[in-house]
């Protein structure tokens, strides 16, 4: 079981880690089209996110289900949490913990950085762990709550820990310069935040 779902997150992982990989050396910070290679590389690490959900709970044995909880679009696992408390965290871990290791395979393998799709890919991970440990935390089906349910971690360990790993990818982003402006740029009055000219 173990197995399989490592096998999961080692093929969501390396899909997403290769798309990130794979620009071409002209796709920087500058140039047409940023924002929008920018926002597929977040769109890539939240389809990497909900893949993981469903491919755990499909590994697990159990199946899962796309439905609406107030309007939102989400991910059911078909796992009954009090009967199977240890499958739920998993599906409920797999998500936050499979775009940590996207994250974490981009800043480690040595390759050509800073591309707007990988700062995509970057920033979407550490958006939705950031989304996760503070408004979509006490969420209904939030990923931080399941987990701090059928685990003996408080939603604050699992903030913390989720947290703190995504607090270290900043620190490593914003030491690197591959990296640098990685939301805002010099203008020629100050500074551009949020979109390039």
């Amino acid at each position: 079981m173990i197995s399989t779902m490592l096998a999961v997150t080692a093929l969501a992982t390396s899909v997403s880690a290769a798309a990130a990989q794979q620009q071409p050396a002209s796709d920087s910070t500058s140039g047409g089209n940023y924002w929008g290679r920018f926002a597929l590389g977040a769109a890539i690490s939240l389809a990497a996110h909900e893949s993981a959900h469903l491919l755990t709970s499909l590994a697990l044995g159990f199946h899962p289900s796309v439905g609406l909880d107030n309007g939102r679009p989400t991910i059911f696992s078909g796992i009954n949490s009090r009967q199977y408390p240890h499958q739920q965290f998993l599906f409920s871990a797999s998500g936050l913990t499979t775009q940590t290791l996207i994250d974490e395979l981009i800043l480690d393998i040595p390759h050509h950085r800073g591309g707007a799709i990988e700062r995509g890919i970057l920033a979407g991970g550490i958006g939705t762990t950031l989304f996760y440990i503070t408004l979509g935390r006490n969420g209904a089906v939030s990923d931080v709550a399941f987990m701090s349910r059928t685990s003996s971690l408080s939603k604050t360990q699992v903030s913390l820990i989720f947290g703190g790993v995504a607090a270290i990818h900043a620190i490593r982003i914003a030491r690197d310069s591959s990296y640098s402006h990685f939301f805002a740029g010099p203008a020629h009055k100050g500074v551009v935040v949020g979109w390039r000219n």
